[in-house]
């Protein structure tokens, strides 16, 4: 597995290298923006991961992870950076990061997410490449309701005439909710059960996920009738099940 590392502190970034590199994965480092896009777009055999700074020379971390967005959704992209304000966190999400992790950091957690997001990326590769026509929701590549039509081999959304791309994290809970349609979900088990349990999040990053899901499937997000709110708990998703209650 090929990993990218996009991060100017020389140190740094050799430090990661040689740590990566004794666990055995394959690793290339690019200082800059320009640098790293350029290695994403032509790596033979493709990059597998990406472990990314906010703060570079040139092209900031959030431009990085926009550009590579528009032509993959899917690659594992792992920001790693000094920057500690919540606004900073949801940023990074909001451009296609699966994960932030704050400096300093301790080498073991960065190495223990890296092996589950390529386990996860590995397992999505492989979903995609197999279409199933199954009715198990596992499996299945398309459900629709309503008017919404969502596919999750593209990663995409229909809404009537709209179509809307779906980040990694965006598609997963999207898929948990429907796989778990008519449950209450806690907050604290989608945390626990979506994103990986050591991961820097906390509750407030799911309702700003489902605020974001809601502006592309509801048709008045501030009165919603797929996602509904369950108040003091969390969530509970009603797609081809009448909703009933508020959101």
């Amino acid at each position: 597995m090929r990993i990218l590392i996009v991060e100017d502190e020389e140190a740094l970034a050799l430090g990661l290298k040689f740590n990566f590199e004794q666990e055995g994965y394959e690793v290339l480092l690019a200082r800059d923006g320009h640098t790293a896009l350029n290695l994403f777009q032509t790596a033979v055999p493709r990059i597998d991961l990406i472990i990314l700074d906010l703060m570079l020379p040139g092209m900031s971390g959030y431009e990085i992870c926009t550009a590579i967005r528009t032509t993959n959704k899917l690659v594992p992209v792992i920001v790693l950076s000094a920057r500690t304000l919540v606004e900073d966190r949801m940023h990074a999400f909001d451009v296609g990061a699966d994960q932030y992790i704050t400096k300093p950091f301790a080498l073991p957690e960065l190495l223990n997410r890296v092996k589950n997001l390529l386990e996860r990326y590995r397992t999505i590769l492989t979903d995609a490449g197999s279409v199933s026509s199954s009715n198990d929701l596992a499996t299945i590549e398309i459900y629709q309701f309503g008017e919404v039509r969502v596919d999750f081999h593209a990663f995409e959304v229909d809404v009537g005439e709209k179509k809307y791309s779906l980040t990694t994290l965006e598609m997963q809970l999207l898929r948990y909710f429907i796989e778990h349609e008519g449950e209450v979900l806690s907050r604290h088990r989608i945390l626990e059960e979506v994103w990986d349990q050591s991961a820097d999040v906390t509750t407030r990053t799911i309702d700003n996920f489902v605020l974001r899901l809601r502006k592309i499937l509801e048709p008045d997000p501030t009165r919603p009738k797929s996602i509904l709110s369950v108040r003091g708990t969390g969530y509970r998703f009603l797609g081809n099940k009448s909703a009933a209650g508020d959101g």
